[in-house]
């Protein structure tokens, strides 16, 4: 029997997925089929599959046995974590090298279960769901280059348009090229004339999928003394990616600031990585690139969900298993997302659609840090917020959500609170951000963090400007001193005349 600590989901039943590349076959333990998926276990082998495929046409005979042997041991890892249920993905170089099919069979016996071989079609299709599902929304060609091909899809919303599978994987290049990296800029230019599609992505978003291009992603974070390590929406623009990438594909990586945090097996194929996105910029002239960590394995996941999973939020869901998780009571924070709503249209604050998601994700997060010391509690919910694995918010958002809690632990006024964090986020999201914690910092002192309060209280207009906070008179012993200090701190962030009162009592003016 596993046994399952209370920091776990209790209602969740883990799964994994063994994804044989070209170039790594990697075991991902989940921690259970969710709108935004948790996982438990994650290790790789950079096994090579794909490596001289090109000359031979078949799987390296050395990578055939070590994965053999890691197999075995994924196998006994899955069972390990207690996943229930086990799926295996095989992409391009098991589906075309000319042992494929005895690779598999024996994959088989080892694993004891089926292996999926997915055809470019269908690699492409799980590679486009893994972007849909890691957006809110997502709008522009998703690129994903592995080992051995690269799935070009056009994605818009939920919709996934025409799709190409060219073989331009960072392995199957080095080999096509034989090393040369000229050569290989010009097999991806014409490689990429196939790729009618890239025309309609213009002045779109690129969505960059996989190993070699997170390392690059990475790469440049390091450069550019980038200040959040959080790879998922990572935004790159064209001018200043266009001479890193020209540096890159020149191969004189090693002179490149970082590149001691990517492993040297990676190493080689960022050359190769970066000549294919400068051919598909040229071809394709998008706004911008961001980088996705989500692909093949997720958008495998998204399609088992049914509809109406598939349509939640992925960054309010997460932020409620939080929520579940840490706070001491997740109905307070679904109290709080609703009462923060109202006092924003009773203040006339506008929300963007975003605005109006981050704010609810906020309210879900606020108070998942009580459990520190309360001189710590800000900067330990800013940095598991900050890094948190959420999808479907990009990293001006990110940084909305973990200033809101830090203005919520440490002071509204506090300038000193997070500089680095502060720096991605926009002037807008900096006074959402004090705004939203003047509320929090009101209302905890009335609620005492437990549900059944909030939805009492209410704004009323008193006229000359004044907006009232009217506590029922049953609740008229939370009337005091310090919730009143409390909302002078809302009343000058927000410019306005506030006043505590009790229903059919005093006000006490907030000073």
């Amino acid at each position: 029997m596993i046994s399952t600590s209370q920091g776990r989901l209790q209602d969740r039943r883990p799964l994994s997925i063994i994804d044989i590349g070209s170039n790594s076959i990697r075991l991902v333990v989940y921690e259970g089929l969710a709108r935004s998926p948790t996982t438990l276990f994650n290790e790789k082998m950079l096994a090579g599959l794909g490596r001289g495929i090109v000359s031979t046409g078949k799987l390296d005979p050395e990578a055939v046995t070590r994965s053999m042997e890691e197999f075995r041991r994924f196998r006994a890892l899955s069972e390990q974590v207690g996943a229930e249920q086990m799926y295996v993905l095989a992409t391009a170089a098991a589906r075309e090298a000319v042992n494929g099919p005895d690779f598999i069979q024996r994959a088989e016996d080892v694993l004891k279960t089926e292996v999926q071989v997915l055809s470019g079609r269908q690699e492409a299709h799980y590679s486009a769901l893994g972007v849909i599902s890691g957006f809110h929304p997502a709008n522009g060609i998703a690129g994903d280059l592995g080992g051995g091909s690269l799935e070009l899809v056009d994605v818009d919303g939920e919709a996934i348009g025409d799709g190409i599978t060219l073989p331009l994987g960072g392995l199957r290049l080095q080999d096509m090229a034989k090393n040369s990296l000229a050569q290989a800029a010009k097999i991806a230019r014409d490689e990429l004339e196939r790729a009618k599609l890239l025309k309609g992505g213009q002045g779109r978003p690129f969505y960059a999928v996989g190993g070699t291009w997170r390392n690059l992603a990475r790469l440049y974070m390091e450069m550019t003394s980038y200040p959040l390590s959080v790879m998922h929406h990572y935004e790159i623009g064209i001018d200043s990616a266009t001479n890193f990438l020209k540096q890159v594909a020149k191969g004189e990586i090693e002179k490149v600031r970082g590149i001691e945090g990517v492993s040297k097996n990676r190493r080689s194929l960022l050359p190769y990585g970066a000549i294919v996105l400068q051919e598909i910029m040229t071809a394709m002239q998008p706004s911008k690139i961001i980088v996705s960590a989500l692909g093949v394995r997720e958008g495998f996941l998204y399609s088992l969900l049914d509809k109406a999973e598939q349509k939640a939020d992925p960054l309010i869901s997460a932020s409620e298993e939080l929520a579940r998780l840490r706070s001491r009571s997740v109905t307070h924070a679904h109290e709080l997302v609703e009462w923060t709503g109202k006092t924003f249209a009773a203040f006339g604050i506008e929300e963007t659609v975003d605005e109006a998601r981050y704010r609810q994700a906020a309210c879900l997060l606020a108070d998942i840090g009580w459990r520190a010391h309360p001189e710590y509690r800000g900067k330990q919910s800013l940095n598991i917020i900050a890094h948190a694995s959420f999808i479907g918010v990009d990293h001006p958002g990110r940084a909305f959500l973990a200033l809101a809690n830090a203005y919520r632990h440490e002071g509204i006024f506090n300038e000193s609170i997070a500089p680095e964090i502060k720096a991605l986020a926009t002037p807008r999201y900096i006074e959402r951000a004090r705004v939203l914690a003047a509320v929090m910092r009101v209302v905890y002192l009335l609620t005492a963090a437990m549900p059944g309060v909030m939805p009492r209280l209410k704004w009323e207009s008193r006229g000359n400007g004044v907006l009232a906070l009217v506590l029922p008179a049953s609740l008229a012993d939370l009337y005091g001193e310090r919730p009143a200090g409390r909302l002078a701190q809302l009343a000058r962030v927000t410019n306005r005349r506030l006043v505590l009162a009790v229903e059919g009592g005093p006000n006490m003016p907030a000073k």
